[in-house]
This record gives C-alpha cells, sequence and structure tokens, in this order.
C-alpha cells in the first residue's frame, strides 16, 4: 500500500508549500488538494522558470503524476480553465493528468460580489479577504444549497439549481447590500460553455487516490492556506473559510484517517501574515523592512504586501499539536543572512507581548545550498534551537526559491 503525505502550512500561510510539494512529487504517484479555492497562490520556480497556481495542484509540473481537486475545495470554472490553458500553453498536458470530483462547489460571479461588497461595507471592521467569493462558496456549501461541479453535467437540472441560488445573491445584493445584481442568463451561459471544456477531467477523487494507493503509489495531499487561518483553530474572526490541518485531507479527499501516514509541516524561518488579524511578533524595524526586501514578501495571488515578523515558537507550538506534525520544512532560511542578530519568541509575557530568545545572526550566503555541513554554523544553531523548541525534526530546509535549492535530510516519502 502506498504512503500518504499531507503538506499543511503551519504559519498563516505563504509558507512555500507550492516549492516544496513539487519537489517531493518525484517519488509521489499522486497529488490531492483537499481544501480551498483560488484564494491561495503557490509558486514554483523551476530553472529560473516561475509558475504560479492557486487552483491546480503543484505536483502538474511532473511527468507520471497524476493531480487531483478534491470534494473539500471550492472551484471556480473561470480560474481553473485560465490555468489550464497557460500551462497548455507551456507544453503541460494538463487535461490528461488532473481529475476534478464531481462534489466541489462552484464559486460563481455572484459570490465574488457578495463578498467585495460585504468587505466594502466592513470599513475598519474586515477580515482582509481576497474577495473572490471563497468565504460566500463555504457558506452555500454548509447551508445546503451549494451548486456543485456534477450538476454542471446535467444541463437542465444545473439551470434550475443555478436560478435558486442566483436569486437568494441578488435579493442579498439588491436589497442588504445596496449592490448591483448579477445576470442570470450571463451566468447560465458562462457556466454551460465552461462545462463542456471541464467535463472530461470531473472523475472520482476518492477512488482514484484508493486505486493508486492499491497499486503501491505513494500520495501527496496539498492544502492551501496556512493552520493559523483555519476556520476553528486559527485567529478567529480573522481566518479563511476552510479548514486547513491536516486531518480535513482526509474529509477533503474521501480517504480515511487513518490512511494519513506523515504530516510535514511547512514553516518559514520567520513569520509573515496577509490581510488584518493579531500578530505578535510583527515588526515596524529595520529587520522587519529586511524580511519583506528580501524575502519579497508579496501575496502570489493577491500582490498584497505581507506583514513581517520573527518566528513564533508559541503559536508553532498550538500548530504541530492540532496538525499532529511528524517532521517540519524550514523555507527562506537565506531571508536571515547579512542580520546581525535573529529572534524567536518562546513565550508570551502577563501582558501578551512577546519574549524573545536572541541568536547570533551569520553574514555569509545560505543561498542555494544542498547539505547542512555547508552553512554557516550559527545558520545550523539557529535551525537546531528550532528543532529543539518545537520538539519535531527539522527534515527538510530550502535555501532559494528554486527547486534544486533545498537539502533534504530524510524524505517524507523514505
Amino acid at each position: 500500500m502506498g504512503k500518504v503525505v499531507v503538506v499543511v502550512g503551519a504559519q498563516w500561510g505563504d509558507e512555500g508549500k507550492g516549492k516544496v510539494v513539487d519537489l517531493l512529487t518525484e517519488r509521489a504517484a499522486a497529488v490531492a488538494r483537499f481544501q480551498g479555492g483560488h484564494n491561495a497562490g503557490h509558486t514554483l520556480v523551476i530553472g529560473g522558470e516561475k509558475t504560479i497556481l492557486s487552483l491546480i495542484p503543484s505536483g502538474v509540473l511532473r511527468e507520471r503524476v497524476h493531480c487531483f481537486i478534491g470534494n473539500g475545495v471550492v472551484v471556480s470554472l473561470a480560474k481553473l480553465l485560465e490555468e489550464a490553458d497557460m500551462l497548455a500553453a507551456r507544453g503541460v498536458p494538463v487535461f490528461e493528468r488532473l481529475t476534478v470530483s464531481p462534489k466541489c462547489p462552484l464559486v460563481l460571479p455572484s459570490h465574488a460580489a457578495i463578498d467585495r461588497a460585504r468587505e466594502s461595507a466592513s470599513g475598519a471592521r474586515k477580515i482582509g479577504t481576497t474577495g473572490r467569493g471563497i468565504g460566500p462558496a463555504y457558506e452555500d456549501k454548509a447551508a445546503r444549497r451549494a451548486v456543485r461541479v456534477g450538476d454542471l453535467l446535467a444541463p437542465a437540472h444545473f439551470e434550475s439549481r443555478l436560478r435558486e441560488q442566483l436569486d437568494y445573491h441578488n435579493f442579498l445584493l439588491e436589497r442588504y447590500l445596496r449592490q448591483q445584481p448579477v445576470d442570470f442568463a450571463a451566468t447560465l451561459a458562462e457556466c454551460l460553455a465552461q462545462a463542456e471544456r471541464i467535463r472530461p477531467l470531473v472523475g472520482d477523487v476518492t477512488r482514484g487516490l484508493r486505486d493508486i494507493r492499491a497499486a503501491g503509489g505513494s500520495v501527496l495531499m496539498e492544502g492551501a492556506q496556512g493552520t493559523l487561518l483555519d476556520v476553528d483553530h486559527g485567529t478567529y474572526p480573522f481566518v479563511t473559510s476552510s479548514n486547513t490541518v491536516a486531518g480535513y485531507a482526509a474529509v477533503g479527499t474521501g480517504l480515511g484517517a487513518r490512511d494519513i501516514d506523515e504530516v510535514l509541516g511547512i514553516v518559514k524561518a520567520y513569520t509573515t501574515r496577509v490581510g488584518a488579524g493579531p500578530f505578535p511578533t510583527e515588526l515596524d524595524d529595520e529587520a522587519g523592512r529586511h524580511l519583506a526586501r528580501v524575502g519579497q514578501e508579496f501575496g502570489a495571488v493577491t500582490g498584497r504586501p505581507r506583514r513581517t515578523g520573527w518566528f513564533d515558537a508559541v503559536a508553532m507550538a498550538e500548530s504541530i499539536a492540532n496538525n499532529g506534525v511528524t517532521a517540519l520544512c524550514v523555507t527562506k532560511l537565506d531571508v536571515l543572512d547579512g542580520l546581525a542578530r535573529v529572534k524567536i519568541c518562546v513565550r508570551y509575557g502577563d501582558d501578551g507581548a512577546p519574549v524573545y530568545e536572541e541568536l547570533p545572526g551569520w553574514q555569509a550566503s545560505t543561498v542555494g545550498e544542498r547539505a547542512l555541513a555547508e552553512l554557516p554554523g550559527a545558520a545550523r544553531a539557529y535551525l537546531a534551537r528550532l528543532e529543539e523548541i518545537c520538539g519535531v525534526p527539522v527534515t527538510i530546509v530550502s535555501t532559494g526559491p528554486d527547486r534544486d535549492q533545498t537539502i533534504v535530510s530524510r524524505h517524507p516519502f523514505d
């Protein structure tokens, strides 16, 4: 039976999961996305060429790897086809490598309209969503009124379901949010045109994953966002609309919880956050500006600047427990190059302020290093201290954006 490894962001997202998933799929037969929507961007750099994906799993660039979008994902047909066409234009046979669950709820133009209108009306109380309709789509799923990918395969049925949903959405838009309604006929025509292209991709994700495992193939589960944005376990209400923790990999694909063998937590060597909400170790000084500048901390999907701060081991302890993390991958170690001192938050004081442990920085470059022994001594000491504080082994270290700029001391599929 093939092994199942779940890759999760263990901070507020943007930890570099896309690169890690792409790297690890050299040993996988399948990659499955299990939650979120096109509000999450995964950036891959291979041979200096950058690819940004938000819906299609990061493993799509690997030959002999099949990609799945599980039932836990909310799907924008327009975005899915945009990504597929971009990949196909570059010679990637994406339509041969991808299966989409018929149980995925659709993200419609009306969802995005509601999302943007709510954020605009909230003023200073806004959550900081991407405005792409992900939250409203999950609301409809929970309220059992969602239109799903499988509904597209029966046009008359789909038309009836879409009319019911848009009647409700337009009531909200016009009567409550004072916005223009979304045109039903235009939405129907757009969705039916997209359905003809999507139809060959629709399939039984759960059975596909089970068959691959039964044949001895390993599966990589890919999450979006990060643990601290989980709707249950994150910094509520400044969270995303889905469960981002590893346990949801089972729910979002249909595999059993006992099928999960390893959980790899991805963490930056420091911390970042996009949007509103608490951030105890946030920096507003030269060190913070260094992290933002050298780390090029801008959202892959939105382009929004990310807030930066020191590594928060207190939040990390919760994240490790929530996910059942078995190993850590530390990314962007090279961003700390050149700092005189580096800090780790080890506890919060009585006033809630972070209490730091300081370690020596390093002046030598770590960019592109591929062995721990080649790192500066202070960099190795920093990683060892993270490992000690977190109580989980650091088995992968990223030293640059490219696939090959990585140190792997233990592969999760070993």
